[in-house]
């Protein structure tokens, strides 16, 4: 254990930087937002998601861009959409995962943006779905939401969920990855 580089554990921080996606900012507690933006500040811990990479930034430019409603976000992972939709004026948030990590991140993530994000294990109707997971899973969680619309992401350009009964009103592309916004047929 000698050649163990002191501050390992704390290392990552410094990769880890806020990011501008339209009017919200996302990034850590040791950084400060702009002071024009929607702050939704992300301590990942052990879950996964810091708001950096494209299919997150992607959902959030699709979240701005539709009117807010009641939301599901489906494999909230660190909370980073659960806590945008919040923050943005969507009620009520719920989000879910399997993993109970990802939850209790959520639920502190949330508590430290002060906004209120239920945090369960099964799915609950709401308008719309937010899900940046990969494309199967998608495919799947789609035959089962209870929602109208969905924003759909975490996976590359060249795919694009296929389930029937679903069509797609509009679709974001970022460096070689892609977002869609769907709703039932």
């Amino acid at each position: 254990m000698d050649d163990v580089t002191e501050g390992w554990e704390d290392g990552w921080r410094a990769f880890h930087h806020g990011v501008r996606v339209g009017r919200c900012w996302v990034g850590p507690p040791w950084e400060g937002p702009p002071a024009d933006a929607i702050a939704v500040v992300i301590d990942p811990g052990r879950a996964f998601g810091t708001g950096a990479h494209a299919t997150t930034r992607l959902c959030l430019e699709l979240l701005q861009d539709v009117e807010p409603t009641s939301l599901l976000d489906v494999g909230c992972g660190s909370g980073v959409l659960s806590v945008a939709a919040a923050k943005l004026g969507f009620a009520p948030v719920t989000a879910v995962d399997i993993d109970d990590v990802a939850l209790e991140t959520t639920r502190a993530n949330a508590a430290a943006n002060g906004v209120s994000v239920d945090v369960a294990t099964e799915l609950r109707p709401a308008s719309l779905a937010v899900m940046n997971i990969a494309l199967d899973v998608v495919e799947r969680m789609l035959l089962q939401l209870p929602v109208e619309r969905a924003i759909t992401s975490g996976y590359l350009d060249r795919d694009e969920p296929r389930v029937e009964g679903w069509r797609r009103l509009e679709r974001q592309v970022r460096n070689g990855w892609a977002a869609d916004l769907l709703e039932r047929a």
